[in-house]
């Protein structure tokens, strides 16, 4: 029996025994340099797993360079498809000396037949197999936890629905008999919804009388979920809508509702939920407790699995919720309705999972008369500061009175930007165009957001300067298209993380989505026919890996400040298993060719 590792996918989809089957069909083989291991058109007799040497994947139709479309290394395999398809499309050649191990095909397809998981492995796109990683990422194989598993359907109330013409006296006993805090009222357009509170406002602050019908006080633009959504996405849109229940629908009818006391208490055991005290937070003390506690829900949430894009988009409610507190706490209400705190770059696509610096403005409406603005200004910078949000490098923050202005005077900074066309104005384009509120009036950015859309979405000159900036940086893989491996680490915002927010960005702009978020973007250019959606899928897939390959690195900084973290953005290849490694390299080769359509359609050079 042949002693070798299988601790990593696609073996971690077969049990012990399925592992053992492997260990006693495999041979380990030896091939010399140059020598064909795999030729184009030869039926597939083995899987091949390299213990040591390296492999190239070689297209025997393109001349020179061209043909060289993969690189396989130690822990890689290949063979599996040439199996499956009867015969090998491509060349595979040993470029130095090179152990194998040798599956036979017999082993090999009875594995596929008694592992349905093992055989899928090897029939996915990177959509699928990073999925599969999300739910290996635990030590030892662990999936998502129990609660992140958890639908609506498992902590939603039966709902107590009663007609538009009930009257208050009667929905109040009805709530009283079953100890309720919400009622349901059946409306022509849909259900609304009724609280203790609104009743007792209605009656003793309103003046109505107890036989008022119940719909004249009834909410009828109400946040709805189904009942196989999962809570936790249920949790994040309660924080971002500032809303205490959720109703659940089934088709046009509801059939629950879900209070934000009964999520908490849910997750009441689970030491990383952070939403109730921010939520609780009744001064600036206590919201820093609740905001230090972010880095540990972030931990917390990769290590138990959770899919990328659900982390981020909690993390980027509590970021939004924190701040707004923040800004309740600092700035006075009579300014509240006549101002806008907005956030920018990753803070305001919703990517920026763990605090990396601020980037921050301030609308003002003309008629508004703030005569400290700019002291209130600095406070909260300094108060965000405090809350864990470092400094800007660049200085995009309130405390710059650039980045603060009235309406009219954003207006003249975004015609200057668009006129300028240079390398500063451009990168200032691209943060406004990721703006989103966080505190005050939100039409104030809106408004902005039209303003910049009718200056710069038809501008095919100044879209072509916008576009270009996206290929700025290379793509880290050599001209062979395997993975370059230096030492120090490839870049990968820079090399794959960048690429694809910038690029989106502007084919954004150019349909004048208001969508921030990159995933967000990419549905809507689905939408709108400007992406094919199996390539959007894959674009949002090779970015979440990305993030995914930063973060572990931003976390190892956070433990280990002095050591491997130094350079959070940089990936060590070498240091990756060999699943991590197939993806990173199809997520770059999908990178590449994101490039070349951008090039094509703004009419750029790039090679």
């Amino acid at each position: 029996m042949v002693d070798v590792e299988l601790s990593h996918p696609p073996f971690t989809f077969l049990d012990e025994e399925g592992r053992e089957r492997v260990r006693r069909s495999i041979d380990l083989a030896y091939f010399d340099r140059e020598e064909i291991i795999l030729d184009a058109g030869q039926a597939g007799e083995y899987l091949f797993l390299i213990h040591k040497g390296e492999v190239a994947e070689l297209d025997p139709t393109l001349p020179g360079a061209q043909s060289h479309i993969g690189h396989y290394t130690a822990g890689d395999l290949f063979g599996a498809i040439s199996i499956l398809n009867g015969k090998s499309r491509y060349r595979f050649r040993a470029e130095q000396e090179s152990l194998c191990y040798l599956l036979p095909k017999g082993g090999f397809k009875q594995l596929c037949t008694a592992y349905p998981a093992f055989a899928e492995f090897f029939r996915q796109r990177l959509a699928q197999k990073t999925r599969l990683l999300t739910e290996r990422r635990a030590e030892g194989g662990v999936t998502m936890a129990g609660f992140m598993l958890a639908r609506v359907s498992e902590c939603m109330r039966s709902p107590l629905l009663v007609a538009a013409s009930t009257s208050l006296a009667e929905a109040v006993h009805t709530l009283n008999d079953s100890h309720a805090d919400s009622l349901l009222v059946e409306g022509e357009q849909g259900p609304g919804m009724v609280t203790k509170t609104d009743l007792l406002n209605a009656l003793v602050l309103e003046g109505l009388t107890q036989q008022s019908p119940v719909q004249d006080v009834a909410h009828f633009a109400l946040i709805t979920a189904t009942p196989e959504q999962y809570l936790f996405e249920v949790l994040v849109q309660m924080t971002r809508c500032k809303v205490e229940r959720v109703v659940v629908m089934e088709g046009d009818r509801p059939c629950g509702v879900v209070e934000l006391t009964d999520v908490l208490s849910y997750f009441s055991s689970r030491s990383y939920v952070v939403s109730l005290q921010v939520e609780q937070a009744d001064s600036l003390e206590a919201l820093s407790a609740a905001s230090r506690r972010t880095p540990e829900l972030v931990k917390a949430l990769m290590a138990q699995g959770v899919k990328l894009r659900f982390a981020m988009g909690l993390l980027a409610a509590l970021n939004g919720r924190i701040m707004n507190k923040a800004w309740g706490f600092l700035i006075d209400e009579q300014y509240h309705s006549e101002s806008c705190l907005i956030v920018m770059g990753s803070e305001g696509r919703g990517e920026q999972i763990l605090k990396t610096d601020q980037d921050n403005g301030l609308i003002v409406a003309d008629e508004l008369d703030w005569p400290d603005c700019q002291a209130q200004m600095q406070r909260l910078t300094e108060t965000l500061i405090e809350l864990g949000y470092p400094p800007c490098p660049g200085d995009i923050m309130v405390s710059n009175p650039e980045w603060v202005g009235t309406e009219s005077q954003w207006r003249e900074r975004i015609a200057q930007w668009a006129a300028k066309r240079d390398g500063e104005s451009l990168m200032r384009l691209a943060i406004m165009l990721d703006a989103h509120a966080v505190a005050g009036n939100a039409s104030l950015l809106e408004r902005l957001r039209e303003e910049l859309f009718e200056r710069c979405s038809r501008d095919e000159i100044l879209l072509s300067y916008f576009a270009r900036t996206a290929l700025r940086f290379s793509t880290p893989l050599t001209l062979f298209g395997s993975l370059k491996k230096p030492q120090h680490g490839v870049d990968i915002k820079k090399g794959g993380i960048f690429p694809i927010v910038h690029g989106v960005r502007t084919l954004a702009l150019e349909r004048r989505i208001t969508a921030t978020s990159t995933l967000e973007r990419l549905g809507a250019l689905v939408a709108d026919g400007r992406l094919e959606e199996r390539f959007a899928e894959d674009l949002g897939e090779a970015l979440s890996l990305f993030t995914e390959l930063r973060l572990r690195q931003q976390l190892e900084r956070l433990d280990d400040p002095e050591g491997k973290g130094e350079a959070p953005d940089r990936v060590v290849v070498q240091e990756l298993s060999s699943l991590e490694r197939d993806l990173l390299r199809e997520a770059l080769h999908i990178v590449k060719e994101f490039k070349q359509r951008l090039s094509h359609r703004f009419h750029l050079e790039y090679s």
